[in-house]
Order: C-alpha cells, then structure tokens, then sequence
C-alpha cells in the first residue's frame, strides 16, 4: 500500500478545516485536508451569507471557494470524495487509510469533520435547501424581513428560535406532530404568549413545492389525515443536529453522547496530537465564524505540539 506522510491531516473541508489548513500550509507545515465530499461543508447550502464580517454578500458556494484557493495558495494538499476505511490516532505516528487504497501518516490530526442539521427527508426539501428551507434562524433571519414563516420542531432549539425571528417575520407559525413540547416551560410560554406566533399541533409536514424557491408546504393533520396546503415564504427546521463521527464511534476519540468529540480549551481532544474543530465538537453555537475560531485555534495549537515532538 502506497504511504504518503505529511505534517498535519485535517480531516473535513469546511470553514474550520479549510482555516486550520490556511493557517498551517502559511506556516510552512505540510499539511493535507481530506474531506468526504467536496469543500465547503454547511456553507455550501447557503445561498447567501450576510453575516460574514467584512463580507456584506456572499453565497456559500462563493466563500467556500475562497477559503479553499486560499489554502491551496500556500500550498495545502486537498483530496475531496474520498471515505477513510481505516485509522490509527493512538500511536505516536497517526494514521489513515481511505478508499483510494493509499495510505497516509502525519505527526498531528485536526478532525474537522463538521455536522448536520436533521432533515425532514421530505420531497422537495433538497431541491429548496437554502432557497427558503432554512435550519440556521442566526444566518437566514433577516432575510424573511416582513415575511410569513413557518417553524418546524417542538423542543428548546425550535421554540426559543420561533420567538427570535419574530424580529423579522411579520408572522411565525410553529407546526409539530406531538400535542405537547419538548422544550422547557419558560420556552414554551414565551412561544404561546408572542403575538406573531401562531401554534400548530399534532400537524406534520408532507412537502415543500416550489420552482426557484419556497412557495407553499403541505401538512397533514394526524388525528384525521386530513391533508392542507399554504403558502409560506421560508421555513425553518429545528428537529435536532448531528455530528459527523461516525466513524469515530467505538474508536478511542471521546465523544459525548450526542457523538460530538470533547475537547479543552486548546481543541485538544483525549489523544496527544490529535485536535478537533468546528461542528463535529462539543459546543452551543455553530456558525461559520465560530468554526473559522475553532480551525485557528486547533491550528496555532497543532504549531506548538509539533515543535514538541520536533
């Protein structure tokens, strides 16, 4: 089996792993950013970022590809689509062995494999993902300014995220298939008592419809079966978020028992010279600038532990 040995491996190719390969490669570190799909990750299903600072409009696709010539212009290796089949993170010399039926070690290990908001796997949800279905109230809020949107989702994350694009929609009506919530009762009361929120029990949703962007859904009353369609301009999903780590699972990275990978403050994980960063970690907010902080900090860390077993 062919081996290739680098500095530093970052495992996903998106906001942090694509910082911390910038960071590293300007370093003069040989390093190699191995992603499952192409780079990018949650911020290719954006459609437009406003949020960015210093950037005032962008699209996900576009940003994405910056950062990406970015680390490729100081010389970080990329190698997109590829599964890893195999790892070794517990042994002084790390590592991997993917599809391709090659082999590569590195001194250091960023896992940067990034997360996913839960879908509805409903027709037309991935037609219309960042073209009025959202799962990020922080990053598409404003830009349903005096609109009717829907909220999808019954627990802390859907209720109190109702509550915040109230800033924006004109109205907001929250459906979920159970006849109670999840969330906590401070969430819940302060959901039921806004005037702009509308409440929609035992109702699921059964398709999005629209040609460019969101134009209506359909749901379904499950007492009855009772189907309706209405028009909305943007829906939210909030049914919950998953880390990318499945392939960590049972292997000697701790994770928490959501699967998000622990780390301290420094991104360390449990194994010396193994980092993590971004949204496949433990942590409350998930935006591409929080993940942009996670990669230079596994990074500017990553530096130091490879000075130490230089």
């Amino acid at each position: 089996m062919e081996n290739t040995h680098y500095q530093t491996i970052i495992i996903g190719g998106g906001p942090a792993g694509l910082t911390a390969g910038i960071y590293l490669s300007r370093a003069k570190v040989k390093t190699l950013i191995l992603d499952s799909s192409i780079a990018g990750g949650q911020m290719l299903l954006t459609h437009q970022i406003a949020n960015y600072p210093g950037v005032e409009n962008i699209s996900g696709y576009e940003l994405s590809m910056h950062m990406l010539n970015q680390a490729k212009s100081f010389g970080c290796d990329v190698i997109s689509s590829i599964e890893i089949t195999k790892i070794d993170f517990e042994s002084k010399l790390k590592s991997l062995e993917l599809s391709n039926g090659k082999k590569y070690t590195s001194d250091a290990i960023i896992l940067a494999t990034g997360g996913r908001s839960r879908t509805l796997g409903l027709a037309g949800e991935d037609k219309l993902k960042g073209r009025g279905i959202s799962y990020c109230a922080t990053c598409d809020g404003d830009f349903f300014q005096d609109k009717e949107i829907a909220v999808v989702g019954g627990g802390n994350t859907a209720l109190e995220e109702a509550v915040s694009l109230t800033k924006y929609a004109s109205k907001v009506t929250i459906f979920h298939q159970f006849d109670h919530f999840q969330g906590s009762k401070h969430a819940e009361d302060e959901a039921l008592n806004h005037p702009k929120i509308e409440i929609r029990l035992n109702t699921k949703l059964t398709g999005f419809f629209g040609e460019n962007s969101l134009e209506s859904i359909e749901y379904m009353d499950v007492n009855t079966n009772e189907t309706f369609r209405q028009n909305f301009d943007g829906v939210f999903v909030f049914i919950g978020y998953e880390a990318n780590t499945d392939f960590l699972k049972g292997k000697c990275i701790h994770l928490n028992k959501y699967n998000e990978i622990v780390t301290d403050g420094q991104m360390q994980t449990n194994i010396p010279g193994v980092f993590a960063a971004g949204d496949a970690t433990a942590k409350r907010f998930r935006q591409i600038t929080t993940a942009v902080s996670d990669g230079t900090t596994a990074s500017l860390y990553a530096l130091e532990y490879l000075k130490t077993i230089a």
